[in-house]
């Protein structure tokens, strides 16, 4: 009798265990811990990165220290590589990722996301001086430094442009000042992030594509928190209405980047 009150005794404090694991991870259970554990890389500048000191910072880390402060608690960061970023979220390493993480359809099927906080558009850019391309229709005949196989590159081939190929958005925009091509299609948060630190660069936005070329990131948590979601959006509501959100913008990118 007692080896079976043992094994009994012994079941409810496993089960109890659990049971206050999973919680952990429900709003009720980060308002009790004083804290929401969030999931970022640490290496993707300027969204979350380190300073010349070593202090995690960014336009993402801020916009989460933000909701953290709204919801009551304080934010824990906890770094990670891209490639198992979101998987932490089913080893309940944290409780969400704020990481650039683009809403898309094959995610949504298996986690929850926020309303976008950010959104990222195809830029036309092209030199400063350039007067003659005006819109992505422009681009017919002309060179467009890009990568091969990223969506800016097809969307410059479909406009009729030849897409010189490059590594990155640094190396477009040699090929661009120096006169090599003509433009680039590219991204527009990149752009903003360029032009932050080298506001002299000759070079400028000639138009910006329509909303299906868009993307829209937002905060991304496991299925079945509710509540934590709720508060997330209230959280992003919230600041975008006091100003909070304009001001973390502005320092990283020099205008409003949620729509």
């Amino acid at each position: 009798m007692n080896i079976l009150k043992c094994l009994l005794l012994a079941g409810v404090v496993q089960l109890t265990a659990l049971s206050s694991a999973f919680a952990a991870g429900d709003l009720a259970g980060i308002k009790s811990a004083g804290v929401i554990k969030i999931g970022t890389e640490g290496t993707y500048a300027p969204f979350t990165y380190h300073d010349a000191l070593g202090k995690l910072t960014g336009f993402d880390v801020e916009i989460g220290e933000a909701i953290a402060k709204r919801i009551g608690v304080k934010p824990e960061f906890v770094e990670g590589k891209w490639d198992g970023l979101i998987a932490g979220l089913d080893a309940d390493r944290y409780n969400a990722v704020i990481n650039e993480v683009a809403i898309t359809d094959a995610r949504k099927a298996k986690y929850d996301f926020s309303t976008p906080y950010i959104a990222s558009h195809a830029a036309l850019i092209v030199r400063s001086d350039n007067t003659s391309i005006k819109s992505f229709d422009d681009l017919k005949g002309k060179k467009s430094a890009n990568t091969l196989t990223s969506n800016f590159g097809k969307i410059a081939k479909d406009h009729g442009a030849e897409v010189v190929g490059v590594q990155g958005f640094n190396e477009s925009i040699d090929l661009l000042t120096s006169g090599r091509v003509d433009a680039t299609v590219n991204d527009s948060l990149s752009f903003l992030d360029f032009k932050k630190h080298k506001p002299d660069a000759k070079v400028k936005i000639a138009a910006i594509s329509d909303s299906a070329d868009s993307e829209y990131s937002g905060v991304i948590i496991p299925k079945g928190n509710p509540q934590l979601l709720a508060a997330i959006d209230k959280a992003l509501a919230d600041i975008k209405a006091d100003g909070t959100y304009k001001q973390i913008s502005q320092k990283y990118f020099g205008r409003d980047v949620s729509k």
